[in-house]
């Protein structure tokens, strides 16, 4: 028996494995780019959304950050305007601040010596 006959079949049988794998891996390369073609709408859909909700997001704290400025600047003019009130008292009523502060220490000599008894 010759043994070239034998080659012959397990050669085509190889040759056909061959263009079975290619045609295989040809057919799983189309899916996967068309899949991904298919996701690319919704994957930019999704990050239009996540950019909005960042930008939203971004002008909240922003204007958050204004308005507690603003409230910070009114605090400190009531604060200021409260000082001037009270020195002007002072000026005004010397005896009678003097006695005000020495009523409040003894008051708060009071409170906080009977809070460690």
């Amino acid at each position: 028996m010759d043994n070239s006959s034998k080659a012959t079949p397990d050669n085509s049988a190889a040759g056909n494995a061959a263009r079975g794998h290619d045609s295989f891996k040809a057919g799983a390369h189309d899916t996967i780019d068309r899949v991904a073609g298919a996701a690319r709408p919704a994957v930019d859909r999704m990050a239009e959304g996540a950019h909005g909700a960042v930008d939203s997001m971004a002008q909240a704290a922003t204007h958050a950050a204004e308005s507690l400025s603003a409230r910070g600047e009114q605090l400190r003019d009531a604060q200021a305007r409260a000082t001037d009130g009270l020195l002007e008292y002072m000026r005004a009523k010397p005896l009678t601040s003097l006695g005000i502060a020495a009523a409040a220490g003894f008051l708060l000599s009071k409170i906080l010596s009977s809070g460690s008894r």
